[in-house]
């Protein structure tokens, strides 16, 4: 195949310069001819007839005075018609090599790079993160649909497809992680950042390809003649557990805000309130299924249990985290007088190392971490509601430089703290996933997969980026904005903001399952 930069690059001018060049010595030698072909012929001693032989001198005279007097004409023409012949040659040339260097393809000059040709690096960057938000949205709601599935059809066929949703996971994985090395800058070179993307963009579509078999295989476990019959009592029954949980959930929370300060739960503050308004959503659209089911309107009835299975499932991630926050916080709790503890022996230790070795950067350290340690201290003993994961978090980042990896209670209060931030972000990005782009998607990635090797040296790392990913996904949606309400009166104004922010249903979506067709010019 021949490379678009050779297909690209200007031809060159050698044959063309070739012909100027001998147009150029043809004019040249036609006004050499010229200026010796008069010598030639009045120089060679041939007789003149002379009618008066007397006057002979004087004719002769005249004879050689004519002939000065033309010389001059006849030498400045040929020397014009050299000079004319040069300059159109030489003009030729110049306009030539000017035109072979602003020429970008073979038949024109500007304009587009030729089909085929390598696309810019921005539009690579774009396309990989759109197929990263595409893909990650897939794996999710395959894995959310899979748990509707199995109740259906039981665990044994419903278990391949679970592996393969896993092994799609870890395809989609492998793409953020090669996506993260890109934003860090590696590869450097722009040649092999293209060929990053074109990997990354592979990934997410082998992602996809084995979640389009896994939805093959669910419409065969589900059969031509099924109807949703079934499927709607599956999500009718959860959406009845899960309205149970609620006024649960709200206790829970308000003990919460009591307890602690505003800055412990301030990822969950909404979640019970979003919950609500995913139940709603699904109580509409369970409802337009049972109908749609009653009259015959398969392909209708399944479109809304799909989008009532879905918000169910927010809900139940949304009313979960609440209940998590709570678990983390009393662990946190419960390990923050044994950290301060076990802080300061590492501390003492680390002084002790000081003294053997002699004052340095290290004692600038040291009294940073005093400073935390009684901070935590006075705050654990004010006996006002405070931050336990924040107090710990504090801990654990003080004395770092100290007792790095170290079994004990201080890797123990680091992925507690851990565990809260990737928590809080994952929850967020699933339930707002209609606005999270990919940016915060693969900081959440490297934090799950950091948390997940068990390894403290990776707790601290995995806490950053979970907050950076909660911080970007919360930016994202700043930014995207409330999608607004349906016209007052529909069905669909019912959480169908909420819908739409979770990813449940794209903007526009009518009673009917999908968007409403744009308006002329709007397409």
């Amino acid at each position: 195949m021949t490379s678009s930069l050779h297909r690209g690059r200007p031809r060159r001018p050698g044959p063309h310069i070739s012909v100027r060049v001998a147009h150029a010595v043809l004019g040249c030698a036609i006004g050499l001819v010229w200026l010796v072909l008069p010598g030639m012929t009045s120089g060679d001693g041939a007789p003149v007839a002379i009618k008066e032989p007397a006057s002979a001198p004087s004719s002769v005279a005249a004879a050689a005075e004519e002939e000065d007097e033309t010389s001059p004409a006849d030498l400045v023409l040929p020397l014009v018609a050299v000079a004319a012949v040069g300059a159109v040659a030489g003009y030729g040339y110049v306009r030539r090599v000017r035109r072979a260097r602003s020429r970008t393809t073979p038949g024109g000059s500007g304009g587009p790079p030729p089909p085929g040709s390598a696309p810019p690096l921005t539009a690579l960057d774009g396309r990989a993160r759109a197929a990263l938000v595409e893909a990650d949205d897939r794996i999710r709601a395959a894995r959310a649909e899979l748990d509707y599935a199995e109740p259906l059809f039981g665990s044994h066929p419903v278990a391949p497809l679970r592996r393969t949703v896993q092994e799609a996971g870890t395809e989609l994985a492998a793409a953020f992680r090669m996506r993260r090395r890109y934003d860090e800058g590696t590869p450097a070179e722009d040649a092999a950042r293209a060929h990053a993307l074109a990997g990354i963009v592979g990934r997410c579509e082998e992602t996809t390809r084995r979640l389009d078999s896994v939805d093959d295989a669910l419409a065969r476990l589900r059969g031509p003649d099924d109807g949703p019959g079934a499927a709607l009592g599956v999500a009718e029954g959860r959406f009845r557990e899960l309205t149970g949980l609620v006024a649960g959930s709200e206790t829970v929370l308000a003990g919460l805000r009591t307890r602690y300060a505003p800055t412990a739960t301030a990822s969950v503050i909404g979640n019970v309130e979003q919950a609500k308004d995913r139940l709603l959503f699904a109580t509409v659209r369970l409802n337009e299924a049972r109908q749609a089911a009653d009259t015959g309107r398969a392909g209708t009835a399944a479109a809304h249990l799909r989008a009532a299975e879905a918000a169910v499932a927010q809900a139940a991630v949304l009313l979960g985290g609440v209940g998590r926050l709570a678990a983390l916080l009393e662990a946190a709790e419960r390990t923050v007088p044994a950290a301060l503890t076990g802080a300061e022996a590492e501390l003492s230790a680390a002084r002790a190392d000081e003294a053997a070795m002699g004052p340095g950067a290290p004692h600038a350290l040291l009294r940073h971490a005093d400073v935390v340690l009684a901070s935590v201290r006075q705050e654990l003993t004010a006996g006002r509601p405070c931050d336990p994961v924040g107090m710990l978090r504090r801990i654990v980042r003080a004395t770092e430089p100290f007792a790095p990896g170290r079994a004990g209670v201080l890797p123990a209060a680091a992925l507690i703290v851990a565990r809260t931030s990737t928590g809080a972000a994952a929850d967020f990005v699933e339930t707002h996933r209609g606005a999270v782009g990919a940016a915060a998607r693969t900081g959440l990635a490297e934090a799950e997969r950091l948390l997940a090797t068990n390894d403290p040296i990776d707790r601290r790392a995995a806490d950053d980026l979970a907050l950076e990913a909660l911080e970007l996904a919360e930016q994202d949606v700043r930014t995207h904005g409330n999608p607004g309400p349906a016209p007052e009166g529909t069905a669909d104004g019912i959480g169908a903001a909420g819908a739409v922010l979770g990813g449940i249903v794209p903007p526009g979506t009518t009673a009917d399952g999908p968007p409403a067709d744009p308006p002329p010019g709007k397409a």
